[in-house]
């Protein structure tokens, strides 16, 4: 799995996938889905397509709870 700074490099992208359960799902360009809580965005205006950067607080969020998902697993990667 990639680390967030090759997620949000200069460049990249995310681009929205599906609402559902009161998120938003984005995907990164090298393929890393998370969401993006529906309580927490007030009235910004999400984009089909945007700045991976913007979003770097919601992929570091998901990215931690994926990371301690597998280490309880007993796995260092998936």
């Amino acid at each position: 799995m990639k680390n967030i700074k090759d997620m949000v490099a200069r460049d990249k992208k995310v681009k929205f996938c599906f609402y559902r359960d009161g998120s938003l799902w984005y995907e990164t360009d090298c393929g890393f889905s998370f969401p993006v809580p529906i309580d927490d965005v007030g009235t910004a205006t999400f984009l089909a397509e945007d700045k991976a950067l913007i979003f770097m607080r919601y992929i570091r969020k998901h990215l931690e709870l994926h990371e301690k998902a597998l280490s309880e697993l007993g796995k260092d990667d998936a």
